[in-house]
């Protein structure tokens, strides 16, 4: 077996018998990109694509170990002389006993085409165990994705809480004002609909909150009734990926495992074309048999026979040279899906570091306008109180406050996001922390 498939096999067997039994515990972003991988169900339909790949290796391996058979009948039968053409003698004999009983067996010392197929067999299976870890990528990156999707709404309800408690605030001074005839009553008609307004946006985002735990749970593949703690934040992270775009291409064509999938198949297409060439090289076979026959039981006697024996195919109704054809054609074709791929890896590496270049900046961007928005809105608050300024002021403050906190959480899941898909791009979404 491969060593490859069998590391995938070990985690598919560690996956089904931890199937169902996730801690109930916090759970981090590492955690939830680990779980993604293992009980993503892509990934483990991709893992049991691995066990046949590997089988079809041993079917191959073979082609190139002993094969024994044993046999026995027992038959009553009648001899008709006149087929053999004795002289003198016509007629069918009388009817007798055949016991009969052999084993045969046979050993395949050297076939060069055998060799070569069993070689590009294990290419084959650890083929598909790349590929079986870059699905697990992909799942994994999609579980990481929807975890931040819930750290996203949870911190939008947190916003919209902090907005309803300065809505109330609002209101509540809006209310004293009038009353003590300084404001106008629609500054307090204004206040209670910008009040009724963050409630509103409040429940929407408690309702993409727990839409957004229900993603997760159905990406992890958990009942959706469990319920999922989150131990992480939206903050600022370390990165322990290359982020030099050079640097970071090298990286992830070393490490992407759907591009070391191809490499391998290439491989395998290469080998297998290699084997229809190989069969004009003579193979040597060693075979034997030992019988036991007689008319009864206790007239039973042994004969045996050894052999060894060699075989040249010479012609074949040139079907071999059609088949070298239709090879070479597949190994062009797998070449150009390598070259492509890695151009795609190429193009997604420098693509995700520009997205998390960017993404830095909004983030950065976003807290200083989250920053200027409260400074505004304070100012606004304390000309209101003074009496020197409406409602229209603090309402159109807090509308600009609202906007700013809703970009900051955008850019901090986008950072977040990016951070992601760059070790996704780089083929090592298991390091992300």
């Amino acid at each position: 077996m491969t060593r490859i498939p069998l590391v995938i096999l070990t985690s598919l067997a560690l996956t089904q018998s931890a199937a169902g039994q996730v801690s109930p515990g916090p759970l981090t972003l590492a955690q939830a990109i680990a779980l993604g991988r293992e009980r993503g169900i892509n990934a483990a339909l991709a893992r049991y694509n691995v066990q046949v790949a590997d089988a079809r290796a041993g079917q191959r391996r073979a082609d190139l170990l002993p094969t024994v058979t044993l046999n026995g009948s027992i038959a009553r039968k009648t001899i008709n002389f006149e087929e053999f053409g004795f002289p003198g003698i016509i007629g069918v004999g009388p009817d007798f006993n055949v016991v009969n009983f052999n084993i045969q067996g046979s050993q395949t010392i050297f076939n060069m085409s055998s060799i070569s197929r069993l070689r590009a067999a294990k290419d084959s299976a650890l083929a598909s165990g790349y590929d079986a870890r870059a699905v697990g990528d992909l799942s994994a990156a999609e579980a990481g994705l929807a975890y931040l999707q819930v750290l996203s709404a949870e911190e939008a309800v947190t916003a919209r809480l902090a907005d309803s408690s300065i809505a109330a605030e609002l209101l509540d001074q809006a209310k004293k004002l009038t009353a003590a005839g300084v404001s106008p009553i629609i500054d307090q008609t204004r206040s209670e609909v910008n009040f009724a307004t963050v409630r509103t946006q409040l429940e929407v985002a408690r309702n993409e909150r727990d839409r957004a735990r229900l993603d997760l749970a159905r990406a992890l593949e958990l009942p959706p009734s469990q319920p999922i703690v989150l131990s992480d934040s939206l903050g600022p992270a370390t990165l322990t990926v290359p982020k030099d775009s050079d640097e970071a291409v090298a990286f992830a064509l070393a490490h992407r495992p759907d591009l070391l999938a191809e490499e391998q198949r290439t491989k395998s297409v290469e080998t297998s074309h290699r084997a229809i060439g190989q069969e004009y090289i003579p193979n040597l076979v060693a075979s034997g048999a030992l019988f036991e026959s007689g008319k009864e039981f206790s007239t039973l006697d042994n004969t045996y026979v050894v052999q060894l024996g060699i075989s040249l195919p010479l012609l074949d109704g040139f079907k071999r040279p059609a088949r070298q054809q239709e090879a070479q054609a597949r190994v062009d074709a797998q070449k150009l899906r390598e070259s492509d791929l890695r151009l795609e890896v190429e193009t997604e590496t420098r693509q995700a570091l520009l997205d998390l270049t960017s993404a830095e900046q909004q983030v950065t961007l976003a807290t200083d306008r989250v920053r200027l928005s409260e400074q505004e809105l304070a100012q606004a608050q304390q000309r209101f109180d003074a009496g020197v300024a409406g409602s229209i002021e603090t309402t159109n403050a807090q509308g600009a406050l609202f906007t700013a906190r809703n970009a900051l959480i955008q850019a901090r899941v986008g950072y977040a996001t990016a951070r992601v898909r760059t070790y996704r791009a780089l083929g090592v979404v298991d390091q992300l922390q």
